[in-house]
């Protein structure tokens, strides 16, 4: 499928998918979205701690290199686990400017090695991140009690339904430890049902722009 890189509304750039008309992020601002869903409503919650944390849709690597800028303000040591099954170019890379962008120069060779590091294997980013990229379909998660806090950013349920079900959110609540998070940019009625049905206790949060509301899962 044909992808390009656009600019959305906050200056930051993603990737749109042509054929779905469809963005790895919100056009009303990539990093305004991953700061108000994943930071704000997941990450912020587990400070001062060493936490296993599980991104479903790596992507650019967005919500990874905030990640990274944000826990050592929050005391956290993170093992970071990206999966992804249709990896970004570093040509994309590059042309998205994350770095220019969040104004941290400092990190761009950090950021380069998330990309260039290889999959399947731990790798130390700084001493207090490590990162694990896993090249798989989402629906072959199967890890057990495992995370402290999931980053649930797959492309919506508009253009693949299939992973907003009751069945990748069963695979979802089993993966996070107790009283473990998830969150999500999502916030259909669909969605939130289905991830009471495996029994996640869910919330209905503010959302990001362009969004009225996002959803929060909690283990319980």
């Amino acid at each position: 499928m044909k992808r390009k890189i656009i600019r959305t509304a906050d200056g930051s750039k993603t990737i749109q998918i042509e054929d779905w008309d469809e963005q790895y992020h919100s056009k009303h601002g990539a990093v305004q979205e991953a700061y108000h869903v994943f930071i704000t409503h997941g990450l912020r919650l587990l400070a001062n701690r060493n936490i296993n944390l599980l991104e479903i849709g790596f992507g650019t690597g967005l919500n990874a290199l905030i990640t990274l800028l944000e826990a050592p303000k929050l005391n956290l040591g993170i093992d970071y686990v990206g999966i992804e099954a249709f990896p970004v170019s570093m040509d994309e890379v590059a042309e998205l400017g994350y770095c220019a962008q969040l104004d941290c120069a400092d990190k761009q060779a950090e950021f380069q090695k998330m990309h260039e590091t290889p999959w399947e294997e731990p790798f130390p980013i700084t001493d207090g991140f490590v990162l694990t990229k896993q090249k798989k379909d989402f629906l072959k998660v199967g890890d057990k009690n495992l995370f402290n806090l999931i980053y649930f950013d797959a492309f919506g349920a508009r253009v693949q339904p299939e992973l907003w079900t009751e069945e990748i959110f069963s695979k979802m609540y089993d993966a996070l430890q107790h009283q473990g998070i998830l969150v999500t940019y999502a916030a259909k009625g669909s969605v939130r049902r289905a991830m009471q049905a495996v029994g996640f206790a869910v919330e209905r949060l503010p959302g990001p722009p362009g969004k009225r509301e996002m959803l929060r899962a909690i283990k319980n």
